[in-house]
């Protein structure tokens, strides 16, 4: 008898301790027996769920959760089919109706070659879920493979065999192209194409969020790390097993990209606050809208991190530099809107057609959509072919800019208003630089915006030259 309580004694002490272990783990741990019912069910899976013990415990999962038409229990299919399942993304509702999306690993339970149950470890993305519906993946899919690329010039065909190269291994990727060109694209492209496609994929603009933000999001927090702070993990955890876009990577501060450097040397973060590093497993896809030496030598972009992240480099042509390509971006952007607005536009008139030819699409691909879109918009029912007039005034106006010219100005000319005197060569060019920019704003009368489409600048960028050149406005 004695011995008998010594023993239940005992399991009762293995027990508690069993489910403290439990409790104590940064993932949830969901367990059923082979007919469905829940038997552990510890507390990181009571927070991820927003469920209580009592509701789950001893009670059938079906009973419990819903899930969508088209998705089904990964625990389930577990017990029913044997199957084991890694990084598997699923999305279900609690007993309140809250929609639940978690990354999970599931495996059956065998004893004497049966089925016995199945346990689920499951990591929370419904916050990045949620922001990758919102901000960060616009539509919530991943719409984009190498078939969505339009445009069979060498320049562009040339940066799409490179880039399906890309998709054989999991080195990391540079894109490197002008606003508008298409960089997210070529990223979800390359992510589809791979063998990570089934995993998960993040986008995050690094110029979005301040930097204590950034590197919270990026590398999770730990409870107390400061004020509010909570058991989080990064886009590094959630990605984990798939891809994490960093577009912008030259907007981060330099502190932030050491810590980024360490990462992908290391394939380990560590949250804010925590003291452990956890390993990860993520392609990173990294994106910039300038020259990357240009960011080196102003001090935008670590040197060290651009031969990390630029094992894979791709130069994504503008538009001006593949204008073939113009006549079927057209068509297939007409097409696209004649299924939205329900039209029947069947293309462009041989005016349109010559000023599309001649524009220097600073706004590349994106630019021409969007010019597309709005002439779509004003156009009459009956019109079918896009006029002149149809097009948005701003595209016009510049158009009109463009055929006054941009003034001639001549080196020689310059150098002989300096006298013969020689002076440093960045003040030589700084001296230029000015004269130019004050000789288009006097062609433009004054106008900096004008001036600043001609520049090829935006009106910030021009009016910061201004300033840093000491140019006032007359």
């Amino acid at each position: 008898m004695e011995h008998s309580k010594k023993t239940t004694d005992y399991l009762q002490y293995v027990n508690q301790m069993y489910q403290q272990i439990l409790d104590e783990v940064d993932v949830g741990v969901h367990a059923v027996d082979e007919t469905g019912r829940t038997i552990i069910y510890n507390k990181k899976m009571m927070q991820i769920e927003s469920m209580d013990s009592q509701d789950v415990m001893n009670k059938n999962l079906l009973d419990v959760f819903m899930f969508k038409e088209d998705q089904s229990s990964t625990l389930v299919k577990a017990l029913q089919e044997g199957k084991e399942t890694n990084n598997v993304k699923q999305t279900y509702f609690n007993n309140k109706g809250r929609e639940i999306t978690t990354i999970n690993n599931t495996i059956p339970i065998y004893a004497n070659n049966q089925i016995q149950g199945a346990v689920e470890i499951a990591r929370d993305v419904t916050r990045l879920e949620r922001l990758i519906k919102g901000n960060i993946n616009n539509k919530g899919t991943l719409r984009f493979t190498f078939d969505s690329i339009i445009g069979s010039s060498a320049a562009i065909t040339y940066v799409i065999e490179s880039a399906k190269r890309a998709t054989r291994t999991s080195s990391y990727v540079l894109i490197v192209g002008e606003t508008g060109t298409g960089k997210e694209l070529f990223a979800q492209s390359i992510h589809n194409g791979s063998n990570r496609f089934s995993g998960p994929y993040i986008s995050q603009n690094c110029a979005a969020l301040p930097d204590n933000l950034i590197e919270s999001l990026l590398f999770g927090t730990k409870r107390g790390a400061f004020t509010g702070a909570i058991d989080q993990p990064g886009l590094f955890e959630q990605a984990n097993g798939g891809t994490l876009l960093l577009d912008e990577i030259n907007s981060l501060n330099l502190n932030l990209q050491a810590k980024l450097l360490r990462v992908l040397q290391e394939k380990m973060i560590r949250r804010l606050g925590d003291t452990k590093d956890t390993p990860v497993d993520v392609r990173v896809i990294a994106n910039m809208n300038e020259d990357p030496i240009d960011a080196i030598t102003n001090n935008r972009l670590r040197k060290d991190l651009y031969y990390r992240l630029g094992v894979v480099t791709i130069f994504i042509p503008p538009l001006r530099e593949r204008k073939e390509d113009i006549p079927s971006l057209v068509h297939h952007f007409i097409e696209k809107y004649n299924e939205l607005f329900q039209m029947e536009v069947k293309g462009l008139s041989d005016e349109v057609k010559q000023s599309f030819m001649e524009n220097a699409w600073h706004g590349n691909v994106r630019e021409l959509e969007h010019i597309i879109e709005a002439a779509m918009n004003i156009m009459m029912d009956e019109e079918e072919i896009i006029m002149y007039s149809h097009l948005p005034f701003q595209y016009r106006n510049k158009m009109h800019v463009k055929d006054r010219g941009a003034p001639t100005f001549s080196i020689d000319a310059f150098l002989n208003d300096q006298g013969t005197t020689t002076a440093p060569l960045k003040e030589q060019m700084d001296l230029f630089e000015k004269s130019y920019i004050e000789s288009v704003l006097r062609n433009n009368d004054f106008n900096i915006s004008k001036s600043a489409s001609l520049l090829g600048l935006s009106r910030q960028s021009l009016q910061y030259r201004m300033k840093k050149l000491n140019i006032t406005i007359k």
